[in-house]
Parts: structure tokens; sequence; C-alpha cells
């Protein structure tokens, strides 16, 4: 990379929290998948500081502008509520 070519903080962001995500879902993965439980319970924990992680880069990403949110109507909230409620039972 020439001396005048750099990558942005947004750049920087945006690969971070696409390497979050996606070690997030191999994590899933490894866990759905695992027999031996202490893999399981390691991969777990793993799995959440790497969501840690993920939520602090998306709060700095959004702070800053370079994630943009649209709310969902809360009708559609309720909604999906209502649908995991019926899940759990």
């Amino acid at each position: 990379m020439n001396d005048n070519q750099h990558l942005t903080d947004k750049e920087i962001a945006t690969v971070l929290l696409n390497a979050h995500k996606l070690g997030a879902q191999s994590l899933t993965n490894l866990i759905i998948e695992s027999v031996d439980q202490s893999i399981r319970e390691d991969a777990m924990q793993v799995l959440n500081t790497t969501l840690g992680h993920q939520k602090q880069i998306f709060d700095y990403m959004q702070g800053k502008g370079y994630y943009q949110v649209d709310m969902a109507p809360g009708q559609e909230i309720s909604k999906a509520q209502q649908h995991i409620q019926q899940q759990m039972q």
C-alpha cells in the first residue's frame, strides 16, 4: 500500500464488525455440533466474549454515524416478542 493510501476508521471498524459476526456464527455452529461438554463450555465463553466485542464495535460505529439502523415499527416488535414467547412455551 502506498503512503498516501490508508484505510479509514469506518473501513477498519466494518472489517472488525464483520469478522466478529463471522466468528459468532462459527462459534455457534461449533457449540451446536459439539458432543464434548468441555468444548461446548469453552466455545460458549469465547462466544460471549465475541458478542461483547461485537457490541462494542457496533456501538462505536453507530456513535460515529457509520452504521445506521432503521427502527422497527412497534407493532412488529410486539409481534416478534409474542412469537418468541410462544416458542418458549
